[in-house]
């Protein structure tokens, strides 16, 4: 009996084929494959296990490091909030950890500690973001102050981070990108600038590593993805099951709050997928499923549990499988129908709903 209950098809294949696209607009960089929020909402560990080619990952904190040391991964681990204490800095060394260093709090700390062994920091400048990161004027100070420290390995690298890098019409990516030159010259040590979107559309940005996030998923960070010389396929394929074929009358509504009412005589059909899933409750009516390859509108406001598809008179049946997004059906484009972006629709997947991995 095919348990009727969300699915998330997770293609290990096309995880691989993302890679490969980021290794052709990059072949001289060395890849931070970033692993944050539960690998975009696709399985930290299992994601981990397939980009065993990479030469280090990325992760928001510590507990996310952990937990890949604790599931085998040996491979370099970069916390890119750095630490938050530094009670966490013997933990750090302990797990053999990489910190990226964005405040002067965190240098003083640093200097200061006692480690057993010497870590490897990446120091951030503000360029323009201005959420983390040293102030341009701070930047050769603190390399100063570092690379003096017994407690970090020479070679500290060199990173920032853009704001508007998704769109290639914008000024603020170059300004950013002179901004860094300036302040960081006659500093030696790797660079690290591009983020997926700088991968993908600013190749003045790729320097001696890339950390590329979203686009290794198969969503593509720009704001005219129609741009892109490159393809990228969706890793998430998020379905579900038909669970009730009923008919309504011209005039009838459907759902909480009765927001949308049958202009003629129709079927819908009740599938088994709701926000407490992680599918946006405030997705549009009319917004597309897939049911055998054929789009469907969904009709009534999203429930916790279930959501409505007007199916006409077509032939679709309770236990007939539904794409909700994924292959065939684009999450960027669920993503407007709800006025949010792919990030959160993919982070946003619930323990209720089950993952399969496809090799």
């Amino acid at each position: 009996m095919r348990l009727r209950k969300p699915v998330a098809r997770i293609d290990l294949t096309a995880l691989q084929h993302n890679l490969h696209q980021v290794r052709q607009l990059a072949p001289e960089s060395k890849v931070l494959a970033v692993l944050k929020a539960n690998a975009y909402g696709h399985g930290m560990l299992q994601v981990a296990e397939q980009l065993q080619q990479v030469d280090a990952f990325g992760v928001a904190r510590l507990d996310e490091a952990l937990a890949l040391r604790a599931g085998g991964v040996v491979k370099p681990i970069v916390l890119l909030e750095g630490f938050f204490d530094a009670d966490e800095l013997p933990q750090i060394v302990a797990s053999n950890l990489q910190v990226v260093v964005h405040q002067q709090e965190q240098v003083d700390a640093i200097v200061a500690a006692k480690l057993d062994a010497p870590i490897r920091v990446w120091l951030k400048m503000d360029t323009g973001m201005h959420r983390l990161g040293l102030a341009p004027e701070q930047f050769q100070m603190a390399y100063q102050s570092l690379s003096a420290s017994a407690n970090c390995l020479p070679g500290i690298r060199l990173m920032s981070h853009f704001a508007s890098a998704d769109d290639q019409q914008s000024p603020d990516t170059q300004a950013q990108l002179q901004c860094f030159y300036q302040h960081s010259q006659g500093l030696t040590g790797e660079i690290s600038l591009a983020n997926s979107a700088g991968v993908l559309a600013w190749l003045e940005s790729h320097q001696q590593w890339v950390r590329p996030g979203i686009m290794l998923y198969g969503v593509s960070p720009l704001l005219q993805p129609q741009e892109m010389t490159i393809e990228l396929k969706p890793v998430m394929t998020l379905c579900s099951r038909v669970i009730a074929i009923r008919a309504i009358a011209a005039g009838e509504t459907v759902g909480y709050g009765s927001t949308w009412q049958a202009s003629v005589a129709t079927r819908l059909a009740v599938v088994a997928i709701g926000y407490g899933d992680g599918y946006p409750r405030n997705v549009a009516n009319g917004t597309p499923v897939l049911v055998h390859g054929k789009r469907y509108p969904i009709v009534g406001r999203v429930s916790m549990d279930m959501l409505t598809i007007d199916i006409g008179r077509d032939q679709v049946a309770s236990g007939d499988e539904v794409v909700l997004w994924g292959k065939g059906l684009p999450v960027e484009e669920i993503a407007v129908k709800a006025g949010t972006i792919p990030y959160e629709l993919l982070c946003n997947i619930t323990p209720r709903v089950d993952f399969n991995y496809d090799p």
